[in-house]
């Protein structure tokens, strides 16, 4: 019966990504008091969706036609800010849902962008460097005039890297000669104004976050990384500097995947070793003294925290009550859905939110703009105090307003309270979303409704 039960609630589950971005948002505004009315239905819409269609010529001289999206949702705070995908089901669904997400990021890392994201619906694994070269530079001179230092700043995202951010750089540099233009891409080269610490930023930001709230002793034998079993799905940039940060906190690695499955080894694995394996095998499965498993199985493997690092919508009704991590640490965008979000809570799993978890990316991509705006570069050293620092003021931030809730100093707006036991508590990534949404709508009426 638990199967059928398991399901029949999967099939339930919406998971077009406008509508897990809504419930979300919902699920958070009915906690917010006190702000105008219709301000809110302000928020839930992007300010600005550019949509382009351009041909490339392949290697073999055929001409394909591309699409192109680049979204930005807000820009209350400062210029929007996100990443350019590259991927075959790149849909504009998905990049609305993933711009409205970096708003709530930046405002509740406090950083001073708003939500933006882009992507290029192509195939990467099976296209030449040149193709590749060619898309990016004419998907840029499409939006000469959409992107800039001051407007929209892009980064990389999945499928693409700090070589895809060289390319946009140039070709925006051409086109705007006379000015510096470094800060119009972050994630760019070292030798291109890069910041030093930029592309292990977002798996480094999974470990500071844990690391802060494990010490606020919710999990009251697990308060260190130290000791603790580490699942992580998806052994890219974010799993593979995630798996590094945790080995050298003290933590046992104990499985990590890959697109193609993944490994698994109760007694540790040495993410230096497997990243060797991988570099040299093109997959992680396969490396001697490892247990093949699936990438659904190691979500449900037994550990103290797992990490879902690869894709969204991994964590779903399907197989929520099946995770053992007693902590969800989300490297990856929106890997859990709204109802797999009520099953874990439910079940004691606590869960750091992406907008909080994975948000050390976005923080060195600001100290980068930040550097290339002065035209110099700071230590790595200085880098990494300044992403541990932010990172824990926004776990402490989180953590101490769904305290408040959980001694009962708030209540939630439109619930009548009997007693104390009759207001709910909201999770962790709903507390997190309020906090910046209230962030993005007091800034807006402050800043004036014009005209």
């Amino acid at each position: 019966m638990p199967g059928k039960t398991a399901a029949s609630a999967a099939a339930r589950e919406n998971l077009d990504p406008i509508h897990i971005s809504e419930q979300q948002f919902d699920r958070a505004v009915g906690y917010i008091k006190g702000f105008k009315k219709g301000l809110f239905e302000f928020l839930r819409k992007p300010k600005r969706i550019t949509i382009v269609h351009f041909p490339i010529e392949l290697d073999d001289e055929s001409v394909q036609s591309f699409k192109g999206i680049r979204v930005v949702h807000n820009r209350v705070f400062g210029p929007g800010k996100g990443g350019i995908r590259y991927h075959p089901d790149v849909s504009l669904e998905e990049v609305i849902s993933l711009a409205k997400l970096m708003t709530w990021k930046c405002a509740l890392v406090d950083i001073p962008f708003g939500g933006a994201k882009g992507g290029v619906v192509c195939d990467p694994k099976n296209s030449s460097e040149r193709e590749l070269r060619r898309i990016t530079r004419r998907f840029t001179a499409e939006l000469f005039d959409v992107i800039g230092p001051h407007t929209d700043i892009p980064a990389p995202d999945l499928y693409t890297s700090e070589q895809t951010m060289a390319w946009i750089f140039d070709t925006y540099d051409v086109l705007h000669a006379g000015y510096n233009n470094r800060p119009v891409v972050t994630g760019k080269p070292l030798e291109m104004g890069g910041s030093p610490g930029r592309s292990e930023a977002t798996g480094n930001g999974c470990v500071y976050a844990t690391r802060r709230f494990l010490s606020k002793a919710l999990i009251p034998d697990q308060q260190e990384i130290a000791g603790a079993r580490v699942v992580i799905q998806g052994f890219g940039d974010v799993g593979s500097a995630a798996a590094r940060g945790f080995f050298r906190a003290g933590a046992k690695i104990i499985a990590v995947s890959d697109s193609s499955g993944g490994i698994c080894n109760t007694e540790g694995l040495d993410p230096e070793a497997v990243a060797a394996f991988k570099a040299e095998h093109g997959s992680v499965v396969g490396m001697p003294d490892t247990l093949t498993i699936t990438n659904e199985e190691l979500l449900e493997h037994e550990c103290d925290i797992l990490v879902p690092a690869a894709l969204g919508n991994q964590i779903h009704a399907g197989n929520a009550r099946n995770i053992k991590a007693r902590l969800i640490v989300e490297g990856a965008n929106n890997p859990t859905t709204p109802l797999a979000d009520t099953i874990l809570a439910e079940k004691g799993v606590y869960i750091l939110p992406d907008i909080l978890a994975n948000a050390g990316g976005v923080t060195v991509s600001y100290y980068e703009w930040v550097q290339n705006q002065a035209n110099e570069q700071w230590g790595l050293e200085q880098v990494t105090a300044r992403l541990e620092a932010r990172m824990h003021a926004a776990v402490d931030a989180v953590f101490n307003r769904w305290q408040s809730f959980a001694v009962g100093a708030e209540v939630p707006a439109g619930v009548a309270v009997e007693g104390e036991a009759a207001q709910p508590l909201p999770d962790f990534r709903t507390v997190a979303l309020l906090i910046a949404i209230e962030r993005v709508a007091r800034a807006t009426l402050i800043r004036g409704i014009w005209p």
